[in-house]
């Protein structure tokens, strides 16, 4: 179990590397045709991780993981597998800490992303179909290179370092009712939802999942973990065939709800984003406002409602 002193300890670990990130109000829906659920959501939050330290709130829980090793394990250098913004968290802890890194990115990558961390100039290896062919490499590496692996996301110090968005969202929008979270290994959503009950048990939270990448759905739908023949979505950091029991167990305890949306309506939500606020995020962080839009919370009165923009990018736009 994850107890609300480790989200507390986490906080205080990372906070001298991690950036307070903004929430502002977004209530000005414009003239968004379809947004069915206007009338009935007085108030939606943004908590702007796309604002976050190399671009996502991945930093986050990739700095609270590689803090806690030990010398001796860091000094052999960090390694992961990624869908892009894990790995460039990882970058930051690794370059923060003074130590090598490699990434292992599965070929469906957005090629943005790509190029961002090849730009970084550290060793970065595109291996398998998916994401999960991507991490059996890295593990691999990890297990004959002495490399520290840090899993993004089953792992308790990373879903910790997840989950000190609720610590912050909570105190800068204390009224909330509703929260809303996207899904990819169900990392985010894991910590994010067991820190927010911890602090207030009445909150409801929301995951999102793409349609065609449903995995936590169907793992809490049969009661452990299920591993997709296939994903089909655009949204690749949303993408995994399987997630872990923890996160399983974690989700299945704290969030009421996953939502499904559609590419379509995801690229719809970034394209609002970007016209309303100037915000530019990658596909997958638009999950959660496409899900308050085409009204699939689940409640007919949600109230106040927050999402976490999880991740900045361009393939929102493509």
């Amino acid at each position: 179990m994850i107890e609300l002193q480790d989200f507390r300890t986490a906080r205080k670990a990372i906070s001298d590397h991690m950036r307070l990130t903004p929430v502002f109000a977004a209530s000005n829906f414009g003239d968004i045709s379809g947004f069915v659920a206007r009338d009935r959501i007085p108030e939606m939050f943004l908590k702007l991780e796309n604002m976050q330290v190399s671009g996502s709130f991945k930093a986050r829980g990739a700095m609270n993981a590689a803090l806690a090793l030990e010398p001796e394990q860091r000094s052999a250098g960090l390694c992961t597998a990624s869908g892009g913004n894990h790995g460039m968290g990882v970058i930051n802890a690794a370059r923060t800490l003074g130590v090598p890194v490699k990434i292992f990115l599965p070929t469906n990558t957005p090629q943005p992303k790509v190029k961002k961390l090849r730009a970084q100039g550290v060793d970065v290896a595109l291996i398998g179909a998916v994401w999960d062919d991507a991490n059996r490499a890295a593990m691999e590496h990890a297990h004959e290179s002495g490399m520290a692996y840090i899993h993004p996301f089953a792992d308790p110090k990373v879903i910790a370092g997840q989950g000190t968005i609720a610590l912050e969202l909570l105190e800068q929008q204390p009224d909330l009712d509703t929260l809303v979270v996207a899904i990819g290994g169900g990392g985010l959503i894991a910590g994010v939802a067991t820190a927010a009950r911890l602090l207030r048990p009445s909150i409801r939270v929301i995951g999102v999942e793409p349609t065609g990448a449903a995995t936590l759905f169907e793992s809490l739908k049969a009661n452990e973990v299920v591993t997709l023949p296939s994903v089909n979505t655009a949204a690749t950091s949303l993408a995994p065939r399987q997630s872990s029991a923890l996160n399983v167990d974690l989700i299945g305890r704290n969030v009421d709800r996953i939502a499904l949306v559609s590419d379509e309506e995801m690229q719809k939500s970034a394209k609002w984003l970007w016209k309303e606020f100037g915000i530019s995020v990658e596909l997958s962080a638009a999950a959660g406002i496409a899900a308050v839009m085409n009204d699939r919370l689940g409640d007919p009165n949600p109230g106040r409602v927050g999402v976490i923009v999880c991740g900045t990018g361009l393939d929102g736009f493509e």
